[in-house]
């Protein structure tokens, strides 16, 4: 089978399983993964090695923009300590622990192996997690700090990641050196995300053309990802920085160009997403051979899976109520409760940057088969294991999904629409010559704030009425379609007039549904 028809295969595959999961209600990524194991096992089918630099060079960079881009910049500052406590502190903690417990099973690999190894298996994708939170239902909270913690610990892990590689191929390793490094690496990854994000904030607000403005946003991470490496600073927070700043730039362009690139952006993250899962379950035939003794490897590889996953909880709790032992931490921010701290430890699901790292060691690094597995392996565990088994402990926690955030859309469409009559209010004494458009401006407003009103009262009468305008108004919409398709058919009006037609029409259909 060629490349290209693998790849389309995969395409295939990657759009009935996410019908399978969503039938199902099964995280998607759990179902991409074990969907990869069964492909890998098709009598016929090549072995394919992900190539690491596909990951690393394609896939990830717009990955990370776009989690930077839905990041909220003040939940992010909110919750800033804990997500430095985990997106930091955690990976360290979790290299480290990876590493003892590595230099015990096998000292031949070298410390600095090792804290490879423990690199690698140190940061985890919260896609996976969040997946099952929508589904749930988790406080806000949780999932912000998720969020934040996988927009940076990526970043984290690679440079403790690439000095570890170095330390093996030199031989020597300088703690005070690194430490040096480290700084300057995360300092510099986020000076050239600044410059990529001002750059593109200019170019959309003075590029009107819809088709390059949205193209200028898929490019994007890759303008930063690709300077920042070449310059030997952090990628990934050059792209999480650039990511962040897309939020402002879209806000000065136009509608069209935020519909357009929304649309895009789905497209690509859907493809992108279901790609990089399908392909970790791929890899289990290449993973698995030349492994030697694989039982011993296997009790090695579990007892690695089990340290990660107890070092995470071991973490949280400290991290969560020792600060507070600080009055004025106390005061500003009290503390949460144990089931909380338990969710979010039991949450570090590993994905496909765990892979990559694993896949782009060196041929000759020493035990490089060996620290493959135990990748996947903790991929597997984490991934599929503690996913499937999120749903039930949230439910056995009760952990409630906050309600505020409805009541503040509520609120807020309430005060946009005050805003919106006051300024009608306004402008029929500026256009004399339009108060049949304003009236009926108004008329439109009004009814919409007495329908605000009427579900802050009772939301479920609100929500009916709701569905029953939705109803008529789509089969007015559906009329007028078919109109303009019966007028194109008896040839009064061209294609393009229809499509045009058609296009306003979707909008107006897209507004009704939002």
């Amino acid at each position: 089978m060629r490349e290209i028809e693998l790849v389309l295969l995969l395409l295939v595959l990657v759009t009935a399983l996410t019908l399978v999961a969503r039938r199902f209600t099964v995280p998607y990524p759990i179902v991409m993964v074990l969907g990869g194991l069964v492909l890998s096992q098709v009598p016929g089918l090549p072995d394919f090695q992900l190539p690491p630099d596909l990951v690393f060079f394609v896939f990830l960079p717009p990955l990370l923009f776009a989690g930077g881009y839905f990041t909220s910049l003040r939940e992010f500052k909110a919750n800033l300590r804990p997500i430095i406590l985990l997106a930091f502190g955690l990976v360290i903690f979790t290299a480290a622990v990876v590493a003892a417990v590595t230099y015990m099973l096998t000292p031949a690999l070298t410390w600095a192996g090792a804290f490879a190894l423990g690199a690698i298996v140190a940061p985890p994708d919260a896609v996976a997690a969040t997946a099952i939170f929508q589904r749930v239902g988790v406080p806000r909270r949780i999932v912000t700090i998720l969020e934040g913690e996988s927009l940076v610990n990526d970043a984290t892990a690679l440079v403790i990641y690439r000095f570890a590689v170095a330390a093996v191929a030199a031989g020597t390793f300088s703690l005070i050196q690194a430490g040096g490094s480290f700084v300057v690496v995360l300092i510099g990854g986020v000076a050239v995300g600044v410059v990529v994000g001002f750059t593109g904030e200019w170019l959309l607000a003075n590029i009107h053309d819809t088709a390059i403005a949205v193209m200028i946003t898929l490019l994007a991470p890759f303008a930063a990802y690709l300077p920042a490496e070449t310059l030997g600073v952090s990628g990934v927070l050059a792209t999480v920085v650039a990511g962040l700043f897309a939020r402002r730039a879209l806000s000065r362009s136009s509608s069209d160009v935020r519909v357009v690139g929304t649309a895009a952006w789905q497209m690509v993250l859907f493809l992108l997403n279901g790609l990089v899962f399908m392909l970790i379950g791929l890899q289990l035939p290449s993973v698995v051979s030349g492994l030697g003794d694989f039982n011993r490897v296997l009790g090695d590889a579990a007892i690695l899976a089990l340290a990660v996953v107890l070092a995470r909880i071991v973490w949280v709790f400290p991290a969560t109520y020792l600060s507070r032992l600080i009055p004025s931490v106390r005061r500003a921010n009290p503390s949460p409760p144990w089931r909380a701290v338990f969710l979010i430890g039991w949450s570090g699901l590993r994905g496909v940057v765990t892979l990559a790292a694993a896949l782009a060691l060196p041929l000759d690094f020493p035990a490089r088969r060996f620290i493959l597995f135990v990748a996947f392996t903790v991929i597997l565990v984490t991934l599929v294991g503690q996913g499937l088994t999120l749903p039930l402990l949230i439910k056995k926690l009760g952990l409630a999904p906050d309600t505020s955030a409805s009541h503040d859309e509520v609120h807020a469409r309430g005060l946009t629409t005050e805003a919106a009559l006051a300024r009608l209010e306004e402008l029929r004494a500026r256009w004399p010559g339009h108060l049949e458009l304003i009236d009926q401006l108004r008329d439109r407003y009004e009814h919409r704030a007495r329908h605000d009103e009427q579900h802050h009262e009772d939301g479920g009468a609100a929500e009916q009425e709701l569905l029953e305008h939705g109803l008529i108004r789509r089969e007015v919409i559906d009329a007028e379609r078919q109109a303009a398709v019966d007028l194109r058919d008896r040839g009064v009006i061209t294609d393009d007039v229809l499509r045009r037609i058609e296009r306003d029409l979707d909008l107006e259909d897209l507004r009704m549904e939002a």
